[in-house]
C-alpha cells in the first residue's frame, strides 16, 4: 500500500521534473529558429498584439542574438 503511494509520487515528480527539461529544450530551439528566420518572428509578434517594422524586427534579432552569446 505505502509503496504504491511512494512509487506513484516519485513517478509524479520525475515527470514534472523530465517534463520541464523538455520543455526548455524546444523553447531554445524555438528561439534559435526564430533568430534566423525573421517571418517567425513578426509571426510570433502578431499574436503577442505587436506589429513590428523592418527596423523593429531587426532590433529585436541583434537583441536576441547578443543574449544568447552571453549566457554561453
Amino acid at each position: 500500500m505505502w509503496t504504491t503511494i511512494i512509487v506513484a509520487v516519485i513517478t509524479l515528480i520525475l515527470g514534472a521534473v523530465g517534463g520541464f527539461f523538455i520543455g526548455v529544450i524546444y523553447l531554445r530551439k524555438q528561439l534559435e529558429r526564430m533568430q534566423s528566420n525573421p517571418e517567425m518572428l513578426q509571426k510570433m509578434a502578431k499574436q503577442m498584439g505587436y506589429n513590428m517594422n523592418k527596423q523593429q524586427l531587426q532590433k529585436a534579432q541583434n537583441m536576441m542574438k547578443n543574449h544568447k552569446g552571453g549566457r554561453r
